[in-house]
């Protein structure tokens, strides 16, 4: 090879960002195997190329002396004559498979610092085994079944959306791409694109709970005093949400304000059902929820969804009960079936008609705090 097209090689590597070292050394390898197979040598060959002249020269590496473990080799030089022709096709071969790694290499480093982000692709292929997505020219991402929702179905060049949860490195050392459907994750961040707030961080999710493709639960808080973190999640007539619906296949999701207060939140949390009141166990870490009659199935939900959610969501064992059964049980109500509970954790058992306990903790010898004292009379 001469000098200039070592330059250009050199070149090359530099503008394809391959290692140039790595390169030249695959060279002076392939082209040993070549120069063994074709000089029928019955010893290993070594290739050197002058890494400035691009001079090229062939060794056989003769066995002299020494052990087995440690064998002595001569190194007799066998340059052939048309050396350039066959430096040409390796250095070809050499540089086409470079470039290749390069690329892959390139695409696993990328995607590999963007585990936890959301693409957007093009489903290419869909079976019972994988769904392989197209996300751009020459990348391509796997979507298990096992992280597909069930109501899902994938039709040729659809546009969809997904969470990337894992890149590693295949038998071939392609890198493999894998997304879901399924994560909860997945769930904030396309709250992330549609919600203004939520990208500049004034909205926070604080947890997320999803049973994929049926329903979800959203807590949300606002870091600025006076915005309403559920309004901003659902937009102008629902238009946010639906739009986080819409992509999600119709997936029902219920935005609800997140409380640093257990009791507070639990009951937010099995929202749409209205609750009377929640008593909280900290050594159980179980919350007992009392809810009207009237609203027990709707809080229990069909088989059990809306309790299971809720207590994915606040991280608390939820036990619900009607006020009937609650009275039956002996636990603290009021005999009408109205107003809050006997308070078991010592805050104060004032309800709001929303289903709010305060607070506050309750004044020695009675149910209430201090600002609601004067209920203890009624």
């Amino acid at each position: 090879m001469s000098s200039e097209l070592m330059e250009a090689l050199k070149q090359l590597a530099r503008e394809k960002n391959i290692d140039e070292i790595d390169m030249l050394d695959r060279l002076e390898h392939t082209l040993a195997q070549t120069y063994r197979k074709t000089l029928d040598l019955e010893n290993e060959a070594r290739v050197e190329i002058d890494r400035e002249t691009g001079r090229i020269r062939v060794f056989e590496l003769v066995p002299v002396g020494g052990t087995e473990e440690e064998p002595v080799f001569e190194e007799r030089d066998i340059t052939p004559s048309d050396i350039s022709r066959f430096a040409a096709l390796a250095a070809k071969q050499v540089i086409t498979q470079a470039i290749r790694d390069a690329e892959r290499e390139h695409i696993f480093q990328e995607y590999a610092d963007r585990i936890g982000e959301s693409i957007t692709g093009t489903v290419q292929q869909s079976d019972s085994r994988y769904t392989l997505i197209k996300i751009r020219e020459g990348v391509e991402a796997l979507l298990p079944p096992t992280e597909q929702p069930p109501n899902e179905r994938y039709d040729h060049n659809m546009r969809l959306k997904a969470l990337i949860i894992d890149v590693r490195r295949s038998s071939g050392n392609e890198p493999s791409i894998v997304v879901s459907r399924t994560h909860p994750n997945l769930l904030k961040r396309l709250f992330e694109l549609e919600v203004p707030e939520i990208y500049d961080g004034i909205v926070e999710i604080k947890s997320v709970a999803r049973e994929p493709g049926m329903r979800s639960k959203v807590a949300v808080s606002s870091r600025e005093p006076g915005l309403d973190p559920v309004g901003a999640c659902v937009g102008p007539k629902g238009s946010r949400v639906r739009m986080v619906v819409a992509e999600l296949k119709g997936e029902r999701i219920d935005v609800i304000p997140w409380s640093d207060d257990p009791a507070t939140f639990v009951a937010n949390a099995l929202s749409p059902a209205k609750v009377s009141s929640v008593l909280i166990d900290e050594d159980t870490h179980t919350a007992t929820v009392i809810v009207p009659d009237d609203q027990l199935s709707l809080a229990i939900g069909k088989e059990g969804q809306n309790a299971r959610l809720a207590a994915k969501l606040t991280g608390w064992r939820i036990d619900i009960k009607s006020m009937t059964q609650a009275m039956e049980s002996g636990l603290p109500v009021s005999p009408a079936g109205h107003g809050p509970a006997e308070p078991t954790d010592g805050r104060c058992a004032h309800t709001t008609e929303d289903g709010i306990r305060c607070r506050n903790q309750a004044l020695p010898g009675s149910r209430f705090c201090r600002i609601h004292a004067g209920e203890d009379d009624g």
